[in-house]
């Protein structure tokens, strides 16, 4: 039986407070009456999320939290007490202690931080980390070019967004790379531009470049048929002005056009109209 992770169980025996639910090696788990909907069965199977209560013993639940142990989020911490800071997990009966001792910063209540959840093995007990290298690898990632990977986004800078790349690496989505709006805590699915040598991830959230001039091309189309068959923008209008019409670069605006024009789709001049 996993702690801090879904595990799938079965129903063992009913008692007045709820349903022990039993694993492969017999170990037995309560889930609550109030997770019970009355239609369980001895023997029936089920997913369920297990956790420690505040005595630190194993219960289930059909509550799905955040995130489980293994996992990065962003949390809201809920109260600051002399232990720690306790984040909102998701869970009605529990919330997610980060001790003093695994706050970058002083946490405050009502502020999201990004978080690992780990499974103490001093205590036992679920915890949460914002000290997050502890938790990343440090070996030289070992990505190809354009490998779709998921991307956290963590932090943002002055040249970027700091994310986290499959759970393991730090990388960096440079500005001139971001041609939509992302927020601190998103999941985002992305592609590797470059490892450096010195092991540094760039990563792009835009797609493969022909799925990418593909999709801009159909958007072309819609604005055109949208608007009397007429476009003011051509292929020498201003990068800023394309971008605020299509948030896309000028470069894959104007591979778009000659794959349209290649289809005999549109006709080119001072106006892009429909063929």
């Amino acid at each position: 039986m996993k702690i801090g992770e879904y595990n799938t169980l079965m129903v063992n025996r009913f008692v007045d407070f709820g349903a022990y639910l039993i694993d492969k090696e017999g170990n037995e788990v309560l889930l609550p009456k109030r997770y019970l909907t009355g239609d369980e069965e001895l023997d029936d199977m089920m997913e369920v999320f297990v956790y420690n209560d505040s005595e630190n013993r194993p219960v289930a639940t059909t509550e799905h939290p955040h995130a489980t142990v293994g996992q990065f989020s962003l949390l809201r911490v809920k109260a600051v007490n002399a232990i720690g800071a306790f984040l909102e997990w998701g869970l009605v009966a529990k919330d997610l202690l980060v001790p003093f001792r695994e706050q970058r910063v002083r946490m405050q209540a009502g502020r999201s931080y990004i978080v690992y959840i780990y499974l103490d093995k001093s205590s036992g007990r679920i915890t949460a980390s914002a000290k997050l290298d502890k938790f990343l690898d440090k070996s030289l990632p070992d990505y190809y070019h354009r490998q779709k990977v998921d991307v956290l986004i963590t932090q943002q800078m002055e040249i970027g967004y700091r994310v986290i790349v499959n759970s393991q690496h730090w990388g960096m989505i440079y500005n001139n790379e971001l041609y939509q709006h992302v927020n601190i805590g998103e999941h985002h699915m992305g592609f590797i531009k470059q490892v450096r040598d010195d092991g540094k991830i760039d990563v792009t959230l835009a797609k493969i470049e022909k799925l990418r001039v593909d999709d801009l091309a159909t958007l072309i189309l819609d604005y055109l048929d949208n608007n009397n068959g007429t476009m003011p923008l051509n292929d020498k209008s201003s990068p800023d002005d394309i971008m605020r019409t299509f948030n896309c670069s000028k470069k894959d605006f104007k591979k778009a056009l000659g794959l349209l024009y290649k289809q005999h789709k549109i006709t080119l001049g001072d106006e892009v109209r429909l063929s």
